[in-house]
């Protein structure tokens, strides 16, 4: 396995059955369903504090630019899902009360 592109993370028993669990539901892969919730988390962050995914992603890596991945072939972003769906406008909305709720 290349180290470089693969690294372990321990989870708590407890959390790794929920994820399972969650994993049989989408037919998702492990891997593929905390990359997805990862970067679902980096890209409501980036809305929230008002700045584009790229950037709120060489502000948390601390501008390292070997850590920065902008689009791998897998995930959607939000504006992805956006086109495809044609629902830019609600999305961009409930995101946006989620957030105003919170303050």
């Amino acid at each position: 396995m290349d180290i470089n592109k693969f690294k372990s993370v321990a989870v708590r028993k407890a959390d790794y059955d929920t994820l399972q669990g969650l994993c049989n539901q989408k037919f998702r892969s492990p891997a593929s369903m905390i990359s997805k919730l990862v970067n679902q988390y980096v890209e409501y962050q980036a809305l929230k504090n008002k700045m584009d995914i790229v950037d709120y992603k060489k502000h948390i890596l601390k501008m390292d630019p070997k850590l920065i991945v902008i689009k791998e072939n897998n995930v959607r972003t939000v504006e992805d899902r956006v086109k495809k769906n044609g629902r830019a406008t609600s999305v961009k909305r409930r995101i946006t009360r989620k957030i105003k709720r919170r303050k």
